[in-house]
């Protein structure tokens, strides 16, 4: 689907069905962009390993939208140009994800 190809900043919710975890995160990592993602589970253990499989530079675990200072920003992919804030800033050539449970 389209809104699911597309970096759309705004309250918009898809609902997406999936068969298992692994589709799950096929679908999620199936776009040209990489920005942030949001993880829910009562399973902290099975959630921390989605987020290592997510490919995006922020994800959120049981909450969202949460910003430290000092935690890295920016996306993967198509998404963003670099990462600010923190030490991070000069590691531009790196993949950083930042996790937050």
């Amino acid at each position: 689907m389209r809104i699911a190809q597309e970096e759309i900043f705004g309250p918009v919710l898809c609902i997406i069905p999936y068969e298992g975890v692994d589709e799950a995160v096929e679908i999620a990592n199936g776009t040209p962009y990489g920005l942030a993602a949001g993880v829910c589970s009562t399973n902290i253990k099975k959630a921390m390993d989605v987020a290592r499989r997510l490919r995006c530079g922020r994800v959120w675990i049981n909450t969202y939208h949460l910003f430290p200072p000092e935690a890295p920003f920016g996306g993967y992919k198509e998404s963003g140009i670099g990462r600010e804030h923190g030490i991070v800033g000069f590691r531009e050539y790196q993949e950083i994800k930042h996790i937050m449970k």
